[in-house]
C-alpha cells in the first residue's frame, strides 16, 4: 500500500466513529476576509501558514508545539490564512488544535486532513475552520463533487488539490475558488517544485493557485510566483524557522506585475 492509501484506510475507520456523533456550530464573533478576497487584492505571494507536529515522510518536526502561540506569531507576521493539520495517526495533529486556533486569530482557518465524507466536514466548521481540502488523488470524481458542493453549501471555500495533469482536468470542471498544487507525490511523498510550473498552465481562469510543499527559500516562492499561484502553502520551513520575521519575509515575494494587473481586473 502507499502512504495515501494507508491514510485513507485510517480514515475510514475514523469516520465510522464520527458517523455516530453530532456536532454543533458554536456561535462565533469572527469576521473572516475569505482567502480568495485576500489573495484577489494583494500585490504579494500569500502566505498559508501551517501548523505542523509531523509527517510521515520528515517525522518528528515539532511535537511539543503550543500551536496558537504559533497561530498568533503566523498573523503578526503577515499570514493568509492558517491551515491546521487535524490528522493524528500519521502527522499528530488534533481537531482540538483547530478549534484552539480558530478562537486565537482572526485569519481564515484550513482544515487540513484527508476528507472522505461529509462528517468530516461537519466537524471541521463546527471546530472553526472556514476551508477545507479535498484531494482529488483520495476520491472519486463523483464522491468528490459530491463532498465539494456539500461544503460549498456549508459556506466554506475549498482548496482542491492535484497532483497531476488528470487531476487538474477533474478540479477544474468544479470551478474551484482555490486550487492547491502539490509539488509532493502522495504515492512517493517525493517534492518537485516544476510540478507548479507545469500544471499552472492548466489551469482555468477563475481559481487562485497555491503551490504547496517544499518552499524553504525566496528563490523557491518566486519560482511559485513567476508560474502564476497567488499563495504558497508552507509548513514545515516555518515550524522550524529560528526567525518567523525574516522567513516571512524572505517568502512573501511581489506577484509578476502582469498577473496582479490581472488579478485587479
Amino acid at each position: 500500500m502507499t502512504i495515501l492509501e494507508k491514510i485513507i484506510a485510517q480514515k475510514e475507520k475514523e469516520v465510522a466513529i464520527l458517523l455516530n456523533q453530532t456536532f454543533d456550530q458554536v456561535p462565533s464573533t469572527r469576521q473572516v476576509t475569505p482567502l480568495s478576497k485576500a489573495l484577489l487584492t494583494s500585490d504579494r505571494l500569500g502566505i498559508i501558514a501551517e501548523i505542523k507536529r509531523s509527517s510521515p515522510s520528515k517525522g518528528e518536526i515539532s511535537a511539543t508545539v503550543d500551536p496558537v502561540v504559533q497561530a498568533k506569531q503566523y498573523e503578526a507576521n503577515g499570514a493568509s490564512a492558517i491551515s491546521v493539520l487535524t490528522d493524528k495517526t500519521f502527522f499528530n495533529g488534533s481537531i482540538e488544535d483547530l478549534q484552539a486556533v480558530s478562537n486565537a486569530v482572526n485569519l481564515p482557518i484550513l482544515c487540513k486532513d484527508f476528507i472522505i465524507d461529509p462528517v468530516q466536514i461537519d466537524q471541521a466548521k463546527a471546530a472553526g475552520a472556514t476551508i477545507i481540502l479535498l484531494i482529488v488523488a483520495a476520491l472519486n470524481e463523483k464522491k468528490l463533487n459530491a463532498l465539494f458542493n456539500y461544503a460549498k453549501e456549508r459556506d466554506l471555500e475549498v482548496l482542491c488539490e492535484v497532483h497531476d495533469e488528470k487531476e487538474m482536468e477533474i478540479a477544474n470542471k468544479l470551478k474551484p475558488d482555490l486550487i492547491g498544487i502539490n509539488n509532493r507525490n502522495l504515492k512517493t511523498f517525493e517534492v518537485d517544485l516544476h510540478t507548479t510550473e507545469h500544471l499552472a498552465k492548466l489551469a482555468k481562469p477563475g481559481s487562485f493557485l497555491v503551490s504547496e510543499s517544499g518552499m524553504k527559500s525566496t528563490s523557491d516562492a518566486k519560482v511559485a510566483a513567476k508560474a502564476g499561484a497567488q499563495a504558497i502553502l508552507v509548513g514545515e520551513t516555518l515550524m522550524r524557522s529560528e526567525d518567523l520575521v525574516a522567513t516571512f519575509q524572505s517568502l512573501r515575494v511581489p506577484k509578476p506585475i502582469e498577473e496582479s494587473k490581472e488579478n485587479a481586473r
